[in-house]
């Protein structure tokens, strides 16, 4: 498959997902600020891995009540989408907005230091 192709039915699902998501009853996904970052789906469609972030709520649970709706979610995915298979979908927590927080988190410590060193040079 073309990677054009496959990075289009990447953005698809990730769009349909957003939707989706907010159809979902399962108080774990419902009352938690669930968000689709990204899918991968595998160059055959049979498999996508879908990265979900959130700003409240338990990771663990919000994860198992995605599990859980799975079969809710792959129907809705197959009648919104017009593939040949409905991939199998597995979910996986997004880091990257912690890891980005952490990253600026250090920066900001070092410039700090920076600074302070700076300022103990002009003081000497």
């Amino acid at each position: 498959m073309a990677n054009y192709r496959q990075d289009k039915i990447n953005s698809a699902v990730t769009e349909e997902m957003a939707k989706i998501i907010r159809e979902i009853k399962d108080p774990r996904v419902a009352d938690a600020f669930v968000t689709v970052t990204s899918a991968r789906v595998s160059a055959d469609l049979k498999y996508c891995r879908l990265y979900f972030s959130s700003l409240s709520g338990d990771e663990g649970e919000i994860m198992r009540g995605l599990r859980s709706a799975s079969g809710f979610i792959r129907s809705r995915l197959a009648e919104r989408l017009n593939l040949r298979v409905t991939p199998e979908l597995t979910f996986e927590a997004d880091k990257s907005i912690e890891h980005g927080a952490h990253i600026a988190e250090v920066l900001k410590k070092i410039e700090n230091e920076r600074r302070e060193k700076g300022v103990e040079e002009n003081n000497d």
